[in-house]
C-alpha cells in the first residue's frame, strides 16, 4: 500500500476531501493529488492528520500496518 491510499482509506467514512482541505488550509484539488501520489503530502500535514484520525504517523506514512499511536 501507497501512502496515498493510505489516506484515502482513513479518510473514507470519517471526512471527505473538503473537510480534510479545511482541516490542513488546503484545497479539495490538493487532497485529490496527496491521495492519488501526484504529491507529496508535507509532513506537517502527517502530523495532523494522525492526530485528527487517531493514528500513527508510522501507520500513514506506510512503515507499519498497526494503526496505534506511541504517544
Amino acid at each position: 500500500m501507497d501512502i496515498g491510499n493510505r489516506l484515502k482509506e482513513v479518510r473514507k467514512g470519517k471526512a471527505n476531501q473538503k473537510q480534510i482541505a479545511d482541516l490542513l488550509n488546503t484545497t479539495q484539488q490538493q487532497i485529490s493529488k496527496y491521495e492519488q501520489n501526484i504529491q507529496e503530502i508535507p509532513c506537517r500535514h502527517i502530523i495532523t492528520l494522525a492526530k485528527f484520525f487517531d493514528v500513527s504517523a508510522d501507520y500513514l506514512l506506510c512503515l507499519t500496518d498497526n494503526k496505534e499511536k506511541y504517544w
